[in-house]
């Protein structure tokens, strides 16, 4: 498996800390200040990058009102393509300001490129990296064109099947893209936990030699910590400022306060991981003394012999250890013992 990437100067991969990726989409509502205030959020929460998405609703669709074109049932019921689109795009004329105030509050910023206009666009701005799309994996041209840019490519998996994954891996490096990272998704707002599946992030890891993560749209974060624990390096999180603002994607999205929740559980998660060790943890040392070992209980005479009556497995851990207690009951003492005493085996006669 590859071992890491970088964006930005900040190391990814297992043996760093996880890097999480706060998801603006069109949660500014179509307000720049909203924008604003969403990448100090991003940053006091912890978040490594904000993350936007450049398209226009002519650059991602058509106007039409061909029943193809309009959406039935969930979350965005009503819409037709063009509509949603335009309501959610973040103009690209807040693209230099958004990216000056990430730099103004140090935190990464870059985006998902929808055609190959916004890739030149986003090259002007010197973007760290690029995240493709899940809808967007199919359109391999699109995949080569971020990846020849020679910048850290992020690529979704949701909706895809594993021919078309491989595909879109195959795509990226036929382009010699600098440095790869698989997300696992699940391409449903909200997903339920329970179709996560997230034994795939180890998979995709495995079977296509890149880093992992994980692009989640689940509420909460207890699906995104776990995923820490199969291995993810990376998460992203779609982010609020409040869900009760509404918004294209608040509903399923992270107010503040949890997506600093989940930058410190998945950092925590990860510091727990390490490896199988089973030698005395350095926290542990100063518990050692409370482990049971063998005491003499009751007074004892030189020659009385040790027995149940006389002689226990009990806390503290000064004697000497249980697993010796059948070999020393019938042997006789060397010497008078006072109740309370820790057994060693200089108090045992020799015959």
């Amino acid at each position: 498996m590859a071992d890491e990437m970088q964006i930005a100067g900040r190391k990814i991969g297992p043996g760093h800390p996880p890097y999480i990726i706060a998801e603006m989409s069109g949660n500014h509502n179509g307000d720049i200040d909203r924008a604003f205030a969403l990448i100090e959020a991003a940053k006091e929460a912890g978040a490594d990058a904000v993350k936007l998405q450049t398209y226009t609703a002519d650059t991602i669709t058509i106007k039409s009102d061909r029943p193809e074109f309009k959406i039935s049932g969930g979350l965005w019921d009503g819409y037709t393509l063009h509509d949603l689109y335009d309501e959610a795009h973040t103009p690209w004329d807040w693209h230099p300001r958004l990216f000056e105030k990430a730099k103004e509050v140090g935190i990464t910023i870059f985006s998902s490129p929808f055609d190959f206009t916004a890739i030149d666009f986003l090259e002007s701005l010197d973007a760290p990296a690029y995240k493709i799309a899940s809808f967007e994996l199919v359109d391999l041209p699109l995949i080569k064109r971020a990846a020849a840019t020679g910048k850290p490519l992020i690529m979704s998996t949701g909706i895809a099947n594993l021919d078309e994954i491989e595909d879109a891996i195959a795509a990226a490096k036929s382009a010699n893209v600098s440095a790869l990272c698989v997300l696992h998704c699940i391409s449903a707002y909200p997903a339920p936990a329970s179709q996560s599946h997230l034994q795939t992030i180890p998979d995709l890891a495995k079977r296509f030699d890149v880093l992992s993560g994980l692009s989640d749209h689940t509420m909460g974060t207890a699906v995104a910590t776990t995923a820490i624990a199969m291995g993810a390096c990376l998460i992203e999180k779609h982010f609020t400022l409040a869900r009760a603002d509404g918004g294209v994607d608040s509903d399923f999205s992270l107010e503040p306060h949890e997506l600093k929740r989940l930058v410190d559980d998945c950092r925590t998660a990860w510091e727990a991981m390490g490896p199988a060790q089973y030698e005395l943890k350095g926290v542990e040392e100063a518990n050692q003394q409370f482990r049971r070992s063998l005491y003499i209980t009751a007074e004892m005479k030189a020659g009385d012999v040790l027995s149940a009556d006389n002689l226990r497995s009990i806390r503290p851990g000064n004697g000497l250890p249980p697993r010796h207690y059948d070999e020393l009951l019938g042997k006789a003492v060397s010497a008078d013992i006072a109740a309370g005493t820790p057994l060693s085996w200089d108090m045992i006669k020799q015959n």
